[in-house]
């Protein structure tokens, strides 16, 4: 029957969507710059649950956003997903986050989109699609300047989508450039990509599966005036 439940918490965006052979049952997001991830993720669950007259054993698997992205984001989805899957006894799916960003936006051939997400100063994470949503280019987490990006700017247009793209803009004005700066990685997307991969049985080991934090997490910590 394909019934799964979708997480994103690698942005600020907290979307959790219920899900049955792709298609949307019934979704909950809180895109808040507070990350509220902590306090609404299983509330959200609940509630996505409930508006589909669903119960937590008609879930068949559990997929998880698994970044790039916040890194304590990341871990709450995650850490979430593996308690549920133990938990029911259900196989856990992991989807990447640019790509289910890719899906947002539609290219015609001759374009190419690149979703990049916010990152410390100027740095961002990004990869590069074609039209049909194939990955052109891998995921890096890569420090912009006016360089960036120089082998698609070729393209007829070349579209930027994401948290990080506000960054871009300052660099690059050409009129064949476009700029989505309002999207955010969401479970709405990931519903179709879930399904896909819970037919093919693409499925994660429960115990093993980390995040793809794609760098390490550096903990700022404020010095104390003497």
């Amino acid at each position: 029957m394909g019934i799964l439940l979708n997480l994103e918490t690698s942005s600020t965006n907290c979307s959790v969507c219920v899900a049955k052979n792709g298609e949307i049952l019934a979704i909950k997001e809180l895109n808040s710059a507070n990350y509220s991830h902590a306090e609404k993720l299983h509330l959200f669950i609940e509630e996505v649950l409930q508006k589909a007259s669903l119960k937590m054993e008609d879930l068949e698997a559990v997929a998880v956003s698994k970044g790039p992205g916040s890194y304590t984001g990341l871990r709450i989805g995650v850490s979430a997903a593996k308690g549920l899957c133990y938990a029911l006894g259900i196989p856990l799916i992991s989807v990447s986050t640019l790509k289910s960003m890719a899906t947002q936006i539609k290219i015609k051939e001759d374009e190419v989109l690149i979703p990049v997400l916010d990152a410390r100063r100027m740095e961002v994470y990004s990869a590069v699609f074609d039209s049909l949503g194939n990955e052109i280019r891998e995921t890096k987490a890569e420090i912009v300047d006016e360089n960036s990006f120089n082998e698609f700017m070729k393209a007829k247009s070349v579209h930027f989508l994401g948290s990080g793209a506000e960054k871009i803009k300052e660099l690059f004005t050409d009129a064949t450039i476009n700029y989505h700066c309002d999207v955010v990685p969401s479970a709405r997307e990931m519903a179709s990509i879930s399904a896909e991969k819970f037919n093919a049985s693409e499925f994660e080991d429960v115990a093993y599966f980390e995040p793809y934090y794609l760098k390490d997490f550096v903990l700022q910590i404020k010095k104390v005036k003497s």
